[in-house]
């Protein structure tokens, strides 16, 4: 909120908090309630996946959804049943850019 056209903005906020990224067994639980919401009570990403994704997101809830779908694209247009790590780097050189 440095820019100036947020000022007003930054002058009633009057409270601010940093949430913490997730740890991985919490992005682990996240990603399978998620699956679970959606309709797929299995599990559909590896354990390798879930590690690269949530090193990667570093446990921000927008950022594993968003490695976590594109993960699931990967893997659906290679015709994987499962989400393995090589989904997930595909979907990390996606969205990260590397």
């Amino acid at each position: 909120m440095k820019l100036a056209v947020l000022a007003a903005l930054e002058q009633r906020t009057a409270l601010r908090y940093t949430m913490p990224g997730m740890t991985s067994n919490e992005a682990t639980s996240y990603v399978g309630h998620q699956l679970k919401i959606a309709g797929r009570p299995d599990q559909l990403f590896t354990e390798d996946a879930l590690s690269l994704i949530h090193t990667t997101s570093r446990g921000y809830p927008r950022a594993v959804n968003n490695l976590a779908l594109q993960s699931l694209v990967a893997a659906f247009a290679t015709g994987k049943n499962l989400v393995d790590e090589a989904a997930a780097r595909a979907s990390v050189s996606e969205v990260v850019g590397d």
